[in-house]
């Protein structure tokens, strides 16, 4: 497996910082499993690029490709926690993701969108990335973004 930073590198993605916490918790959680490995808990990490929310319902306010890129932007700022938490080296499987889209109530896609978000995570961090997923259609979330994302992953802390 490639280091995941040259990952990155190759894909042409910068690593953000990863995003303070906006409200009254923290951006992870990680829980001793034993064995010098944790479960990274990583709160809902939500479109903000180059200091700008991504936001809009889908598909009537934004496309579904637009939502994607909001997803892709979601997937980045969980690898920032992940780096800042544990490093991305650390990383030993990604164990499950859940996906929040704004949409509307006739719009069924919502696994077409977080793909974006997975296949980006298993792009950067190979078999590591594949994960369990749930994709949910929400009305309304933070600030009107378009996605939200929160994972929980296995990593080497010892």
């Amino acid at each position: 497996m490639t280091d995941p930073h040259e990952r990155l590198r190759q894909l042409g993605l910068n690593l953000p910082a990863a995003p303070a916490a906006v409200a009254s918790y923290v951006p992870t959680v990680l829980v001793p499993m034993g064995g010098g490995r944790s479960l990274l808990y990583i709160a809902g990490q939500v479109p903000v690029q180059d200091g700008k929310r991504l936001t809009g319902r889908c598909p009537d306010e934004v496309s579904v490709e637009d939502a994607q890129r909001a997803a892709r932007v979601c997937a980045l700022n969980l690898l920032a926690q992940m780096e800042a938490a544990a490093g991305l080296a650390n990383v030993e499987q990604v164990a499950q993701l859940t996906g929040f889209v704004l949409s509307t109530p006739e719009f069924g896609d919502q696994p077409k969108v977080l793909n974006a978000a997975s296949e980006l995570l298993v792009e950067v961090l190979g078999d590591a990335g594949r994960h369990t997923r749930a994709a949910v259609g929400v009305n309304s979330l933070p600030f009107s973004v378009t996605v939200e994302i929160a994972a929980v992953a296995v990593v080497r802390t010892g």
